[in-house]
């Protein structure tokens, strides 16, 4: 019973490591989000582009607590939102929002599920989430099927925003697919980690694809001390 707490305890508090914008709403972080949603609307005239991919050039960069915050961001305008694991080789997001997966995109795709009895609801108002699925044998394919476009439709008539969570783009072609399809890409790179080779290459291949690249997250970027202090007086209020 007591390692079964502390498991739990240990859960809660990744997790809430993890989407800081809903726990910590008044913390730097949270409004660094905050930062990003604004300039997505700016990169986004007239609200007119609805579906987002968010990828990175390397596993570990952050791409999905990024995507995951960004989603919450939203939601917590007043829109409708809709987080899509769209990376069926490695995913994550039903672990940050601690959902079941047994039904998700990859069945939606082969239709062993309709969209609507796949997606889940959050303890967040006005965001929803549509898991991985089960992981297939295919998911290059499945990302480029027709009936991945239907579905996006079906998403943009019922959603403000949609934003997808893709493998990391260096790693396989699945991002590019998706950012062919999707109204702008946010490419996600941790600071000191990755390669500024590998940061081009990412680039690159999201313009191949003929993506049209709305931004770049620095993640893990250390902050200039006078911002820290800043952040003092904020919180104290």
């Amino acid at each position: 019973m007591f390692k079964m707490k502390n498991k739990k305890k240990k859960a809660l508090a990744m997790m809430q490591r993890k989407l800081l914008t809903n726990v910590h709403t008044t913390s730097i972080i949270s409004e660094q989000f905050r930062t990003i949603r604004t300039n997505l609307k700016f990169a986004l005239p007239n609200l007119s582009c609805k579906t987002i991919l968010v990828t990175s050039s390397i596993p570990g960069e952050g791409k999905t607590t990024n995507a995951a915050n960004i989603a919450i961001v939203f939601a917590q305008e007043g829109k409708k939102v809709l987080l899509v694991d769209a990376d069926m080789r490695r995913p994550a997001i039903h672990y940050t929002f601690e959902l079941l997966n047994n039904s998700g995109l990859s069945s939606v795709l082969i239709q062993n599920d309709t969209l609507s009895e796949a997606i889940q609801e959050t303890f967040i108002e006005g965001l929803f989430v549509l898991t991985s699925g089960p992981i297939p044998p295919n998911p290059v394919e499945l990302l480029a099927s027709e009936m991945m476009d239907t579905l996006i439709e079906k998403m943009i008539a019922y959603y403000d925003v949609i934003i997808f969570d893709t493998p990391p783009v260096n790693s396989v072609t699945d991002a590019q697919i998706l950012a062919n399809k999707t109204d702008g890409a946010l490419l996600i790179v941790n600071t000191g980690v990755v390669e500024k080779s590998s940061v081009v290459k990412a680039k690159n291949s999201l313009l191949v694809a003929q993506a049209k690249i709305l931004g770049v997250v620095m993640n893990n970027y250390a902050l200039p001390k006078e911002q820290y202090k800043s952040q003092y007086y904020h919180t104290r209020k």
